[in-house]
């Protein structure tokens, strides 16, 4: 779970590693009264889980609280890549002298934990990573011996490198006690105050979510269909694609994707438009959600559903899949292409053929159902 800046500051400052004073407000009026408290210059910052705020205007610079109210109401429902403003961080300015980078990410290629530094920060830091590698320093990280803050801290001048090798102890200490897969750091800034974490960013691992006993999630972000899917209990991620996709198991789903974007490609179809894992289990309420979900998607133009039945059997996901078509009446209106094998997958089929439902259609097989798919997505544009 990717959190907020405003979020990943308070983690910062829960443990330690120095940040600069503020508040997150939901209207331009809280801003002023913001700007107020803090005095001097401010910083309006939008507060979305995406990059890029600053070249999109989703970051002011203000002197007054006047301007920081005007700023707020400039802000506050801006669209920065698909991501709407819903509320700002304001904070307070600082006279930057140097603008570095650093961060702790999982690298799953690498089967360990990785630091990344560069004396080069701020906005263009990926411009500068991909013209000049060297600049960015790579240190591996010992999940049991911890970080070697001081090879990490070489890639930054001599002048910082004490300071800057105690923030990066307490950046990992963050990495490790929040669970996290991801913290970056951009700008870690030289100011007169020495050395400030002035933006940062957090993912969060899923699963490590029990321990957690705050919640980080935001109704107010992200797609409604992906939220939606969230309070149902649901595995599913919003795809670009006009075909939707349904399966049990995580691996299934995931080659079925590569499938239906085969077959998209063939047919002039745009390709996969979910993903979404029901598990083990297919009842005829997790079809009635799944279906309420993929359905509630106006990109999606036909219905792929693949399920290999195992603790589950296909008779138990086929009736599901009938009851919740009548359960959801003419909210179903899409085509819906199944393919069932495995366990009872006999039975399964006899079910589906008995209901005759006028939008299913039952393929034998993966990639024929995955072609039938496309060409219902076609034919229903």
């Amino acid at each position: 779970m990717d959190l907020f800046e405003h979020e990943a500051r308070d983690l910062f400052e829960k443990h330690g590693v120095p940040v600069l004073r503020g508040r997150v407000v939901a209207d331009p009026a809280e801003a002023r009264s913001a700007a107020v408290a803090l005095g001097g210059p401010v910083v309006v910052k939008a507060q979305v889980k995406t990059g890029g705020r600053g070249k999109a205007g989703g970051v002011r610079v203000v002197q007054t609280a006047d301007d920081a109210e005007q700023a707020a109401d400039d802000i506050l429902g801006m669209d920065i890549k698909g991501h709407t403003v819903h509320r700002v961080l304001v904070t307070e300015a600082s006279e930057i002298a140097d603008e570095y980078y650093l961060s702790f990410l999982l690298d799953r290629a690498g089967r360990t934990f990785l630091a990344m530094a560069s004396a080069e920060g701020g906005m263009d830091v990926e411009e500068v990573a991909a013209a000049r590698p060297d600049a960015l320093v790579r240190v591996p990280v010992d999940p049991l011996a911890g970080v070697d803050s001081a090879a990490v801290a070489a890639a930054f001048p001599a002048h910082v490198r004490d300071e800057v090798a105690g923030v990066v102890e307490k950046l990992w200490t963050v990495f490790v006690a929040e669970d996290c897969t991801l913290v970056e750091v951009n700008p870690l800034a030289s100011t007169p105050a020495g050395i400030v974490a002035l933006d940062g960013k957090i993912t969060l691992d899923d699963n490590a979510a029990f321990r957690r006993t705050s919640s980080h999630d935001d109704c107010a972000d992200g797609d409604p269909l992906e939220r939606s899917a969230r309070a149902k209990g649901l595995n599913y991620v919003k795809l670009d694609g006009d075909i939707g996709v349904i399966g049990n198991g995580a691996g299934l789903v995931m080659s079925t994707l590569d499938v239906v974007a085969a077959a998209a490609a063939e047919s002039g179809a745009r390709g996969p438009a979910n993903f979404l894992d029901i598990g083990g289990g297919a009842s005829a309420q997790v079809m009635v959600d799944g279906l309420t979900v993929v359905l509630g998607d106006p990109q999606v133009r036909s219905v792929f559903v693949n399920v290999f039945g195992g603790i589950t059997a296909c008779d138990a996901v086929a009736a599901g899949i009938v009851r919740a078509l009548a359960i959801l009446g003419s909210r179903a209106a899409k085509p819906l292409v199944v393919r069932l094998d495995g366990n009872n997958v006999t039975e399964g089929r006899r079910i589906l053929a008995e209901a005759a439902h006028p939008l299913v259609t039952v393929v034998a097989t993966m990639d024929d159902a995955a072609r039938e798919a496309a060409k219902l997505a076609i034919a229903e544009v």
